[in-house]
C-alpha cells in the first residue's frame, strides 16, 4: 500500500491545514463520519477576568477511510497551537494513570527481561510519571517532551529534553545515548502529524532487538461508550488495533502483543518490535477478529453518529429541567475532553457555573477553553455546595464519585455519558 504523497502538515503554519488524504494509507476516500461544528484549542485556557479577545476556532470533523479503516480528524492544527509552551497538562495528577504507567513498566521488565544498561526513551514523556517507574527499576531514561512541562520532569530528576519529537531529535538521542531498548510513546502517538515520519524516527532510534510500546485511546470502546468527548484537534488518529498494525507494518515493524486497557476510558496497548524478533502472542489476532472492518465499520460509524446527537439533546434537557427549578450546576475536573463537551452542548457560564480541579492543577485561575466558565480549587464545591455538578471525567466516575460524597459534598452527581443520568 502506497504512502502518503499529501501530508498534512500544520507545524510552522501558525494555523491548520486539512487532511486530504488518509494519514496511513493514502487514500483520498475519506468519508465524514461526524461533525462537532468548530472548536477551539482545548489547552489554550485565558486567565480568569481578563478582557475577552480573539481566539482561534478549528472545524472538527472525523473522517473514516473506507481503504485501511483508520478513523481520523479532518485537519492539522498547529502544534504550537495545540501544545502551547504553557501546556496545562500534567500526567502525574491522575491516580489511574499513574496506576497504569506502574502496570506498564512491571509488565514490559517482566515480558522483555530489561537490564539495567537499557535505556528507554519516552516520547511525550511529560512530567516524567511513566518513565519514572523505569528510573526507578534502575535502568537508564531519558524523555522527550516539546512543552514546558518538562522542566517539571528535570526539576524531578528526570531528565528531559525538551523537543518535538521527529527524526532529526531520533538522530541526537541515539547519537548521544545510544540506541533505545525500549521506547515509549504513551498518549501522544496519535497526536503527532506525520505519522510516518514518528515512525521513521523510532525505528531510527530503536536497538536492533529493541521494543516499541505505544498507548492510544482505542477506537473500539470509543465507539461503544460514546467518547465523542475524545475528539480534537490533539487527537488526529483514532486507532483500531488493524490500523495501528498495517502502520507498523509499512514500516517493518510487527505487532507482537496488544491489549486493551482502562486508561482515559479505554485504551489499546500495543507492542512491536522488527519483524521476527518476538513470537506474536494469540492476544493479537484475538483483538484484530473482534474488530469491525469495511461495511461494518462504516455502519459502525453511522450509529455512533447518531448516538452522539441524540446524548447532546438528552444532557441538555436534563440541564434544563435542573435550571428550570433554579439549580446551582458546577462541573467536576476540566480534563481536555471536557472542552469538546462544552462546547459541542453548548454549555456556558450561564449554565455551570464553574468547574473544580484538584489542588495543584495549572487549570485553576482560567478559564473552560471557548467560555467564560472559571476553573476554581476543588474546596469551593465543599464550601459552596451547589445543587448538582457534571463529572465532565465521566470514565473515572466510579473512582470520584465516593471522593466526592466522603470529602461532604451532598448534591447531585451527573454523569453525562454514554447516558446522562443521576448517579
Amino acid at each position: 500500500m502506497p504512502f502518503p504523497t499529501k501530508v498534512a502538515r500544520a507545524a510552522g503554519t501558525g494555523a491548520s491545514v486539512p487532511v486530504e488524504q488518509c494519514q496511513i494509507c493514502g487514500s483520498e476516500k475519506l468519508d465524514t463520519v461526524l461533525s462537532l461544528g468548530y472548536m477551539p484549542p482545548v489547552n489554550q485556557m485565558v486567565p480568569i477576568g481578563q478582557v475577552p479577545r480573539q481566539q482561534p476556532w478549528f472545524p472538527t470533523n472525523l473522517l473514516h477511510c473506507r481503504v485501511c479503516d483508520l478513523v481520523q480528524l479532518g485537519l492539522a492544527v498547529d502544534p504550537v497551537i495545540i501544545f502551547p509552551p504553557e501546556y496545562p497538562y500534567t500526567s502525574g495528577t491522575t491516580k489511574l494513570l499513574r496506576d497504569n504507567f506502574a502496570e506498564l513498566y512491571a509488565e514490559s521488565s517482566q515480558m522483555l527481561g530489561l537490564k539495567a544498561d537499557d535505556l528507554i526513551v519516552d516520547i511525550g514523556s511529560n512530567d516524567g510519571t511513566l518513565i519514572s517507574n523505569f528510573q526507578k527499576g534502575g535502568h537508564r531514561i531519558l524523555g522527550i517532551e516539546p512543552t514546558d512541562v518538562s522542566k517539571i520532569a528535570n526539576e524531578r530528576g528526570i531528565p528531559t529534553i525538551q523537543r518535538y519529537f521527529g527524526l532529526d531529535t531520533a538522530k541526537e538521542v541515539k547519537a548521544k545515548h545510544g540506541p533505545a531498548t525500549v521506547i515509549t510513546a504513551a498518549n501522544c502517538f496519535a497526536h503527532i502529524e506525520d505519522v510516518h515520519a514518528i515512525v521513521e524516527g523510532i525505528v531510527e532510534m530503536l536497538a536492533p532487538n529493541g521494543t516499541f510500546i505505544s498507548e492510544s485511546h482505542y477506537l473500539i470502546p470509543l465507539l461503544d461508550t460514546l467518547q465523542y468527548d475524545t475528539v480534537y484537534h490533539e487527537h488526529l488518529r483514532y486507532y483500531s488495533l488493524a490500523s495501528l498494525k498495517h502502520l507498523l507494518e509499512m514500516h517493518g515493524l510487527e505487532v507482537f502483543h496488544a491489549r486493551p486497557i482502562p486508561s482515559h476510558g479505554g485504551s489499546i496497548r500495543v507492542y512491536a518490535a522488527r519483524k521476527g524478533v518476538h513470537k506474536v502472542q494469540d492476544s493479537v489476532a484475538k483483538m484484530l477478529a473482534a474488530e469491525p472492518r469495511g461495511d461494518a465499520m462504516a455502519k459502525r460509524l453511522a450509529d455512533f453518529r447518531r448516538d452522539v446527537v441524540l446524548s447532546k439533546l438528552r444532557l441538555m434537557a436534563m440541564l434544563r429541567d435542573l435550571k428550570e427549578k433554579g439549580a446551582r450546576i458546577a462541573g467536576i475536573s476540566a480534563p481536555s475532553r471536557a472542552s469538546t463537551m462544552v462546547n459541542y452542548v453548548g454549555l456556558d457560564e450561564g449554565i455551570i457555573d464553574y468547574v473544580v480541579e484538584i489542588a495543584g492543577s495549572l487549570k485553576i485561575g482560567k478559564c473552560m477553553p471557548g467560555t467564560a466558565i472559571p476553573v476554581v480549587d476543588e474546596a469551593k464545591l465543599f464550601e459552596d455546595q451547589p445543587d448538582c455538578a457534571v463529572i465532565f471525567s465521566w470514565h473515572i466516575a466510579d473512582e470520584l464519585a465516593p471522593k466526592l460524597k466522603a470529602k461532604g459534598f451532598k448534591g447531585q452527581l451527573i454523569t453525562p455519558l454514554p447516558v446522562p443520568r443521576v448517579l
